[in-house]
């Protein structure tokens, strides 16, 4: 059973995940070509995968069979287990719980691609949708609190297999940066009386100094503060708090943007390594007037060295206004 501490002087948690230590791939990356290897994520390998949780699927197939374009299978090597109980307690200083949530894995194509950007923007949907659809499901059980979705891409990135995917974990807490980012919004908004996020999207859809994207409903732009050199975010053009309330016409149009944003890096920084995380609102809020989803890409172009894990502090040597310009003109 994994297990949940919390370091008491950040108030940060730790997911101790000792089933991990089992992967192969834990200390050495082999990355499966892309022909002429095995990949478990490929149409006809289903049974090499756990038995799939939903699957977007042509009429008459068969679950675990070929015929679907989208796949959602549990993690095999989970980070968090679903069945059990919280059983939250404390030794000493110390507080921990049960490493109970839910780790899947949505598999993009039954095809060997190595990029979502090789799939058509209608196909995009089918991901979207599905993430939308998992969260959906998942926040009805009482004991989750908050689901991450998440994209590696490249070895050093964490990916541990190239054929295309994304991954969604589930904790019964809310993560130590989500929370941060929402007391910050939260406290703007009380000083305010506005949706911060809502506010930087105005600001720099005026500016237009920072702009990658812009479409009818959503805006991809480099962040005024940016960590990392591209970083890029996208946001709705309107108050959204929860990912999975996207209705389908917004989701067509943000696989879209995401497909374009996605592209520009590749062809302008020669298809780096990157993750991206979907940071949305937590389960047991309804709805947050101060919160706003939004999905952040890092590419990693740069190391993360001592005095970046010591302070806090990053340094960036590129300019977001300046990549922003480089992105814009990438085609």
């Amino acid at each position: 059973m994994p297990e949940l501490r919390k370091e008491p002087v950040s108030g940060r948690w730790v997911i101790i995940s000792t089933e991990r230590a089992s992967r192969p791939t834990d200390f050495k990356f082999t990355p499966h070509p892309l022909s002429g290897g095995f990949c478990p994520f490929c149409e006809n390998n289903e049974e090499k995968t756990p038995p799939e949780i939903i699957a977007y699927r042509e009429p008459g197939t068969k679950a675990n069979t070929p015929g679907w374009r989208v796949r959602v299978v549990p993690n095999k090597y989970p980070a968090l287990q679903i069945e059990g109980e919280q059983n939250k307690r404390g030794e000493g200083i110390y507080d921990m719980m049960n490493g109970i949530g839910a780790h899947e894995v949505i598999i993009e194509n039954p095809r060997h691609i190595l990029s979502l950007t090789a799939l058509d923007s209608g196909c995009i949907k089918e991901v979207l949708l599905c993430y939308r659809d998992r969260l959906i499901d998942l926040k009805k059980d009482r004991r989750f609190a908050y689901g991450l979705l998440f994209k590696n891409v490249g070895a050093s990135a964490g990916a541990s297999l190239e054929h295309s995917h994304s991954q969604l974990i589930v904790t019964p807490i809310v993560p130590k940066q989500v929370e941060n980012e929402m007391e910050g919004a939260e406290a703007f908004y009380k000083y305010r009386g506005r949706c911060l996020f809502c506010d930087i999207v105005k600001q720099e859809i005026a500016t237009n100094s920072r702009i990658v994207v812009l479409t009818d409903n959503f805006v991809a732009f480099e962040p005024f503060a940016s960590r990392f050199p591209f970083e890029t975010w996208i946001l709705p053009r309107f108050h959204s708090s929860h990912f999975e309330n996207l209705q389908e016409p917004d989701i067509k149009e943000l696989a879209g943007v995401l497909k374009n944003t996605l592209l520009k890096l590749e062809i302008s920084l020669d298809s780096p390594p990157y993750n991206y995380v979907i940071h949305s609102t937590p389960f047991y809020l309804y709805e947050s007037e101060y919160f706003h989803w939004h999905l952040e890409i890092i590419p990693r172009l740069i190391n993360i060295a001592g005095f970046e894990w010591g302070s806090g502090f990053y340094i960036n040597p590129m300019p977001p206004e300046k990549a922003a310009n480089f992105l814009r003109d990438t085609w």
